[in-house]
């Protein structure tokens, strides 16, 4: 029998929804310009007998059996991230801007897995792999390498090694030969990642696909990708310092948003076991602008210095800028100092910097945001041994915020004397710390401490 023509179809980059025929805009997720062309083999269409299905499980059965033990890492700033370590038949995302560590980390995280592991190295050569892994001291006798980029091939490959972990790095340059597109396009890493999906699925093997970043910061191809993975990571970090950050935005197994910070040098990549000190090394004391504020990534408190700068505007629009903040939001403390307490900020330009790179989408940092202003507004220090947290309102108000408990713990570890704190928050469990609490119900009563 004849094999039929290629079919032509068009793939979405943003939802990975595929048409027959071209749309400005997605039908599915109404994105525009999404849509790109990709060709299938007419012959990929098999039938499938009965028996290569898979059968059904009671859930009893499923429930008796030996789920696996999670493999850790033996780093444990990535176990922390990972929720305890490896799951096994689990589908992992690690994405990051070029150059930020990605490859240095996942041969981090093969030296510290005693079991066979296959890494796949489809941009650098074996050779190459192994110049990295004796630079940054990775030594290992489970782990093979390989530069296949074909799909194929990488498949042939975990079949004769029965490995327990497999790295692909990366995903944009693998290739799968049935469909008639390059590697790196939406067709392309929509089918791979489908097909390591059912190999670790199947096979109960961990995979970790390495994937690069847009400008905007999300992964490169179809959004399918991150959706269809259990477990989606991000490695930041910034030229201008030598921390990485490792996030979890998405993890079936185990908390999201939590972080992982690590030092990186000519070794590699270092675990920081105290991120809080990191950052607080370069501290300005008895400088106006300045305050110090209790984040919360995740589960762990990271204390952050909060700098703000304001001066008069030489032009008619003032400028507002910022660094590892909201700037929507930035503009509405703004306008609760001008209406609530008598502060013209409209004629001043405002600068905001969360030293280390930190971006905080915490609402509970409004009040050390609007303390550092107000500093720098009045030209008058705020009490270096002092840290601020709470949410602000449009009334003024300070709201409640979460896990005070663990934030003011890592505030006392680190020596300060006292905390400005919602009173909405305050509860018996925090006189335990030694710390003079300053709960407060509004802004102007948090001046009035300060001021």
């Amino acid at each position: 029998m004849a094999n039929k023509k290629n079919k032509v179809n068009f793939l979405c980059s943003a939802c990975g929804d595929d048409f027959a025929k071209w749309h400005g805009q997605c039908p599915s997720c109404k994105e525009w310009g999404t849509l790109s062309e990709f060709k299938v083999l007419g012959n990929k269409n098999v039938k499938r007998s009965k028996l290569d299905y898979r059968d059904y499980k009671s859930l009893n059965d499923i429930l008796d059996s030996d789920p696996g033990e999670r493999i850790t890492t033996s780093i444990l700033e990535a176990d922390r991230v990972l929720g305890g370590g490896l799951l096994p038949g689990s589908l992992l995302l690690l994405g990051g801007s070029p150059g930020v560590g990605k490859s240095t980390l996942a041969l981090h995280i093969c030296s510290g897995v005693n079991k066979p592991i296959l890494y796949v190295s489809a941009e650098e050569s074996e050779q190459q792999v192994a110049i990295r892994a004796k630079r940054i001291n990775v030594k290992s006798d489970n782990l093979n390498l390989s530069s296949e980029n074909d799909l194929n091939g990488i498949l042939t490959h975990i079949d004769r090694i029965s490995p327990s972990l497999v790295v692909i790095d990366s995903i944009q340059t693998i290739i799968n030969s049935d469909l008639d597109s390059l590697p790196g396009s939406p067709s392309q890493i929509r089918d791979c990642g489908q097909k390591f999906l059912e190999v670790s699925k199947q096979n109960n093997v961990i995979i970790i696909i390495v994937g690069h970043v847009t400008k905007e910061g999300t992964i490169a191809g179809p959004k399918m990708l991150e959706h269809m993975v259990d477990t989606v990571l991000y490695l930041e970090g910034d030229d201008r310092y030598e921390h990485r950050i490792l996030r979890s935005a998405k993890n079936r197994f185990g908390a999201t948003n939590e972080v992982g910070i690590f030092h990186m040098n000519e070794d590699g990549l270092n675990e920081v076991s105290n991120p809080s000190e990191m950052f607080l090394s370069e501290r300005s004391k008895n400088i106006p602008g300045t305050c110090i504020y209790p984040s919360l990534e995740g589960t762990r408190p990271i204390l952050i210095e909060v700098q703000a700068l304001v001066s008069t505007a030489n032009f008619g629009t003032p400028q507002r800028n910022v660094n590892g903040f909201d700037l929507r939001r930035l503009s509405m403390l703004l306008a609760v100092l001008e209406k609530r307490m008598d502060l013209v900020m409209g004629i001043k330009d405002v600068f905001i910097n969360l030293v280390g790179g930190l971006k905080v989408d915490d609402p509970a940092a409004d009040l050390s945001i609007i303390c550092a202003i107000a500093s720098s507004f009045m030209d008058k220090p705020i009490d270096e041994t002092i840290v601020f947290i709470g949410e602000i309102g449009l009334a003024g108000e300070i709201r409640s915020i979460s896990r005070l408990g663990h934030r003011l713990a890592e505030v006392e570890a680190l020596g300060f004397s006292g905390a400005v704190v919602p009173a909405a928050s305050m509860n018996d469990k925090l006189k335990k710390y030694n710390l003079k609490i300053h709960p407060v119900d509004s802004v102007r009563q948090a001046f009035d401490i300060l001021f």
